[in-house]
């Protein structure tokens, strides 16, 4: 992923002056090696080529861990979660990752659960606010959703600061996507406003793996994992009839990273379909021809279609938009299955067709192991930057380390797959499939 200079500095609420409790797990003359610096910084891009036409500016980002001196006073912080937009596997191990961290290691007991995302701070919704604590999050990484529900759509930012003053908040953590990250923006833009010392942290959320600046985020594992079931399930079905086919339609709004990587981890698909590659359909050269080909030749195709593939073929029509913001995408899985049922019937060549859509099952999953542990160093991430006063920042993956990223170098824009990169062009070469272009 390429990047653009930007500026990487984060805001402190002020200095911090009170030593970790973490200082008290650590023997006498020990080496405090469990503490970060706010001086350690991981370089942004670490290719030569790159590094060597950008000589006179290196950016880095801030360091992620457990710092010396800490900001808040453990025995009077109060902290809030909530967990915002689509569910995602992983989100109870997070909440769970942050109770435990501030409970056990820093000693804060006023640990505030806030119901369905954003609404839960609105008090015409009269959602009710959840004591977290280590009994309430025991075992909640076993089960999927969220312990603290979820909502779509914006909120009010005045009255969401307003509720976060009458709780005497200091620290509040939001899980969610990009509409979550932008808010998280706006709260910490309008707490700096008001003088009031909260600190904003935020951990990305996203199947689809496309938040800018975040390398990797939690979930996707599952989804992989899950997704190659689903692509077995195809195959199956595929080889089990004559001509048949299998169709799955797999998550992505903008970005294919896990129709791509999901077709890697199960080589089993013939064609893959992402936002990022236009599609046509006809001609000698389209889409429906290859898959003729293909079904003539070999007698059975597996296609895989991210969500938001395929826009391109839809006509011009007014925009519609979710609660959230989000552009409601035209279903590309069905309009596929029905073109692809047309083309066929056309050529008087019977086949046998499934499609599946496995979107809500992945979605509301409890995390894999790979993702629990990802999850546990997020959480814990976000607690020590909280701690240390630190604000307007997500937490990240970033060239293998966990590092603070400042909401306004990520909030509003989106990671895409490069169809020039290493992932596509494996994927090219796993499937076989075609460039299609209309001639």
């Amino acid at each position: 992923m390429k990047t653009a200079d930007f500026n990487t500095d984060i805001p402190t609420l002020g200095e911090a002056k009170i030593i970790s409790p973490l200082k008290r797990h650590t023997k006498p003359g020990e080496p405090l090696k469990r503490f970060v610096s706010d001086e350690a910084r991981i370089i942004v891009d670490v290719q030569m080529d790159r590094i060597q036409a950008n000589k006179k500016k290196i950016i880095s980002f801030d360091q992620a861990g457990p710092r010396e001196k800490i900001y808040f006073d453990p025995s009077k912080l109060k902290c809030a979660i909530a967990t915002c937009g689509g569910l995602c596997p992983g989100l109870n191990d997070i909440i769970r990752s942050i109770v435990l961290e501030l409970h056990h290691i820093y000693n804060v007991n006023a640990i505030y659960g806030i119901k369905h995302g954003l609404q839960g701070f609105i008090p015409e919704f009269e959602h009710d606010v959840i004591d977290l604590n280590t009994d309430s999050v025991s075992g909640i990484q076993n089960t999927g959703g969220s312990m603290l529900g979820s909502s779509r759509g914006t909120q009010d930012i005045g009255m969401i600061i307003d509720c976060l003053e009458r709780m005497n908040i200091g620290i509040l953590f939001l899980v969610g996507g990009d509409g979550t990250l932008m808010a998280s923006k706006k709260i910490a833009e309008e707490t700096e406003k008001r003088n009031l010392k909260i600190s904003v942290i935020a951990i990305p959320k996203t199947i689809d793996n496309d938040i800018y600046l975040v390398s990797r985020s939690f979930g996707f594992d599952t989804a992989v994992d899950v997704a190659t079931l689903a692509i077995k399930g195809a195959h199956n079905e595929a080889v089990a009839y004559p001509n048949g086919i299998g169709l799955i339609k797999l998550m992505g709004r903008h970005s294919g990273f896990l129709a791509a990587t999901a077709a890697l981890a199960q080589q089993d698909a013939n064609f893959v379909l992402i936002p990022e590659v236009d599609i046509f359909l006809y001609g000698k050269t389209g889409f429906l021809q290859a898959l003729e080909n293909r079904i003539i030749h070999r007698k059975h195709a597996v296609i895989i279609v991210a969500e938001g593939a395929g826009q391109n073929l839809f006509d011009d029509h007014e925009k519609q938009y979710d609660p959230s913001g989000n552009v409601i995408l035209q279903d590309i899985g069905v309009f596929l299955k029905d073109k692809i049922s047309q083309w066929f019937k056309a050529k008087d060549l019977p086949v046998s067709l499934k499609y599946i859509d496995p979107s809500y099952i992945i979605r509301s999953l409890p995390a894999n192991a790979n993702d629990s542990v990802f999850c546990g160093f997020l959480g814990r991430e976000a607690v020590h930057a909280g701690m240390a006063g630190k604000t307007k920042l997500l937490i990240s993956f970033w060239n293998n380390h966990y590092v603070h990223v400042p909401m306004d170098a990520s909030a509003g824009k989106r990671k895409n797959l490069d169809p020039q990169g290493r992932l596509w062009q494996s994927v090219l070469e796993a499937t076989g499939q075609d460039t299609f272009f209309n001639d």
